[in-house]
């Protein structure tokens, strides 16, 4: 899985990087400090089975808290972008080829109206942040709609010769951006048009399609970022009508809370609604200040910094994954090297038990003979849907586990 980080300039995307990913890179208040896409790597906050199991476990490719599992994403924040990118203004170009692997968009906008269309710095809530996710839409869909157009002509002579069915055609021609048949399909029943009938689609037609397209195949999020700033409490009632989930978030205040989380001056987990001071000699008198700013102003307002609750709300709500124990010892719940609980993985909600198989291995999923429940013992057809917290082992024709 890998979620995109959009936005135009200095609205705050590689501080929410830092912030979700703890990594360290370079941010000002500026126009296209980012000048290259950044990859990191955040985690989502989900159950482990561990404690419903009476194990303790020793986790592999997650942490696991407390009874939580921190499972990983990938995150990739790319170059800021500008009106206008689409036909390569700024770096958009480069932005938007980044985003050809994205499942998923978190778009960081500026709550507080402090920067125009370009990035720059304006009165505070002299700018309406609404007008930046309308332009970064039709910024998206464009591109989308320019890559289809420059094929269109052959496109339709294919679908004429070959009698393959306009869906597949399409498809094979915007797989690479990740788009599927399914996305196509229901992007041009959104739209009200016959895909049987594409020769006769305008230009105005192809935009509605692709518009739709755009939004099934990489569905978004809004980060309102800058939320301890006075005017992003105004800006945040405009923001309520995107139509998308819109959550409230401060990137540096999550960023300055995970720094001293790391350093064990305080206590604090992601995602949490208050902190713990564990040291507070370590701290400076104007440190236990913004410590406090943070949790009256933005914790006891919002319930967290939002940062985590983003990452949250995509994976969970919006791309609907649920997390899956796969084992191979269904009594210790262990791997072959006595591991406990091990993996845990992230899939869509409704994949079959043998897809799930083809996740792990495509060895594994092409001899699949059966799956086990390691709580009932029950043996699961190829046809099983995976329910959420399942705990699986796969049974396969050579015995890879």
């Amino acid at each position: 899985m890998l979620i995109g980080y959009v936005g135009k300039p200095s609205s705050g995307k590689s501080t929410f990087l830092n912030a979700s990913c703890m990594t360290s890179v370079k941010t000002a208040d500026y126009p296209f400090t980012t000048i290259q896409c950044n990859p990191g790597v955040a985690y989502v906050r989900h159950p482990c089975v561990c404690k419903e199991l009476g194990v303790k476990d020793n986790p592999k490719n997650s942490l696991c808290i407390n009874g939580e599992r921190l499972i990983p994403i990938n995150i990739l924040d790319v170059a800021g972008l500008v009106p206008d990118a689409w036909k390569g203004r700024g770096l958009g170009n480069r932005f938007l080829d980044d985003l050809r692997r994205a499942d998923a968009l978190v778009h960081i906008v500026d709550a507080s109206g402090s920067l125009d269309a370009d990035g720059r710095p304006v009165e505070p809530g002299s700018w309406d942040p609404m007008e930046d996710v309308k332009f970064l839409d039709r910024e998206i869909t464009m591109w989308l709609v320019q890559i289809l157009k420059k094929d269109w002509n052959k496109i339709i002579r294919l679908v004429e010769t070959s009698k393959k069915p306009p869906a597949e055609v399409i498809e094979e021609k915007l797989s690479g951006l990740g788009i599927k048949k399914i996305h196509i399909v229901t992007g041009a029943k959104k739209a009200e048009l016959n895909l049987e009938e594409i020769k006769k689609w305008r230009d105005e037609e192809i935009y509605r399609f692709m518009d739709e397209v755009r939004k099934i195949s990489k569905p978004m999020i809004i980060a309102a970022n800058k939320i301890d700033k006075p005017t992003a409490e105004e800006g945040l009632k405009k923001l309520s009508k995107a139509p998308y989930p819109v959550i409230p978030t401060s990137a540096l205040a999550e960023y300055q809370l995970r720094k001293y989380a790391e350093k064990e001056i305080i206590r604090y987990t992601p995602g949490d609604s208050d902190f713990e001071i564990l040291k507070p000699e370590k701290l400076s008198s104007k440190e236990k200040e913004v410590l406090e700013k943070i949790r009256e102003l933005i914790l006891k307002k919002y319930g967290s910094t939002g940062v985590q609750k983003v990452l949250q709300t995509l994976v969970f709500n919006i791309l609907e994954m649920i997390a899956v124990f796969p084992v191979e010892d269904i009594n210790t719940y262990t791997d072959h090297n006595g591991n406990v609980l091990p993996d845990v993985y992230l899939v869509k909600k409704g994949l079959t038990v043998k897809e799930f198989a083809y996740k792990i291995h495509s060895e594994l999923g092409e001899t699949f003979i059966h799956a086990i429940d390691a709580r009932s013992k029950q043996r699961l057809g190829e046809e099983y849907i995976l329910k959420d917290l399942d705990v699986i082992k796969i049974v396969s024709a050579k015995g890879i586990k």
